[in-house]
């Protein structure tokens, strides 16, 4: 018999090299789908993660096995505090891609904004928009520049975050009639998703700092009786290239990596949050006060970190026509209190 060479599929996904930390804890979203709608709109939203408890629903997807059926899911609860426009931004397309043109602030922005930005004694806001007018012809995409409003949920942080989202449908004039209505305004999440819309999520994962091969790659362990290494690659790749390549699994940073997952499901949009805060609160976040959004299956993140939700860039093809049933949200305290 000749000798056999043994072949092992290789370890860890090389899909999201290089592993390293994320800038922000705040997502990127880099690109915002096109929507086919008569009236404009936001194409997202932001929220803080609360945690996570299970729910029964009943099954409303047709194909499934369980159609009609009372079926338990888990399910991840967000708290969303309305979101301030604090001003418009326009942008226009060039070679290099989306370039910005002008922006527009609204009249009297809120104290808390000071811990975000050096704001001026005074913002010219009917210039500014006259300015954004006469641009219209260059402008391709108008987005909104928004604060979060962390004062309002159970967080300890008063400084808000602030993001841009795209607004989506209509003709460019009307975005911007839109996008005029809503500065200075709050926005609530029931004003942007409904019940049973798909989503897409971008969040930071959990950090998990500096890990070895086995935990980082899943590498296999080596026998105990080989020299030097047990828990790393046996080879780190052939002679030539004379190099270690990029594809060779190695220890470094794990977690704390931007992820968007894409076609979450809302299971619900709530106005009070002690409708679905567990007994004792969650663990390491506390009491959900307000606005919140049911969110079908896990979240990449931890708890307090920031998630951005944005219309679906793939929406699937089969979407449930009416909301789903939601029957029971468990609200046992998850330290068995």
């Amino acid at each position: 018999m000749g000798h056999r060479k043994k072949h092992a599929p290789r370890r860890g996904s090389l899909a999201y090299l290089p592993r390293k930390r994320a800038k922000k804890p705040v997502a990127r979203i880099r690109f915002w789908p096109t929507i086919n709608a008569d009236t404009p709109r936001l194409l997202g939203f932001t929220s803080y993660k609360a945690g996570m408890t299970y729910v029964f629903t009943i099954e409303d997807r047709k194909r499934s096995p369980h159609f009609g059926k009372e079926v338990m899911r888990a399910a991840t609860i967000l708290e969303t505090p309305p979101i301030l426009v604090c001003g418009i931004r326009t942008y226009t397309k060039t070679p290099y891609g989306l370039q910005n043109i002008t922006e527009a602030w609204m009249k009297d922005p809120p104290a808390i904004l000071d811990r975000l930005l050096v704001l001026p004694e005074n913002f010219n806001t009917e210039e500014m928009l006259e300015k954004v007018q006469q641009n219209l012809d260059q402008t391709t995409a108008i987005r909104v520049i928004i604060a979060t409003q962390p004062s309002q949920t159970s967080l300890s942080k008063k400084k808000p975050e602030a993001c841009e989202i795209q607004i989506g449908g209509g003709t460019i004039q009307q975005q911007l009639e839109y996008a005029k209505q809503l500065l200075g305004k709050t926005v609530t999440p029931e004003e942007v998703f409904k019940d049973g819309q798909y989503v897409d999520i971008g969040g930071i994962t959990t950090g998990k700092g500096f890990q070895g091969p086995v935990k980082r790659w899943g590498v296999a362990i080596l026998q105990h009786k080989g020299r030097k290494t047990k828990r790393g690659v046996a080879t780190l790749g052939p002679w030539n290239p004379h190099h270690v390549t990029y594809s060779v699994p190695r220890a470094g940073q794990m977690g704390y990596h931007q992820r968007i997952e894409y076609n979450k499901r809302i299971l619900k949009i709530g106005k009070d949050g002690k409708e679905v805060t567990v007994k004792g609160g969650y663990i390491r976040y506390g009491e959900v006060k307000g606005p919140y959004i049911l969110i079908e299956g896990s979240v990449p993140g931890t708890e307090k970190r920031q998630i951005r939700l944005r219309y679906p860039a793939r929406p699937p093809r089969e979407i449930p026509e009416t909301p789903p049933q939601v029957t029971y949200i468990s609200l046992e305290s998850p330290q068995g209190k």
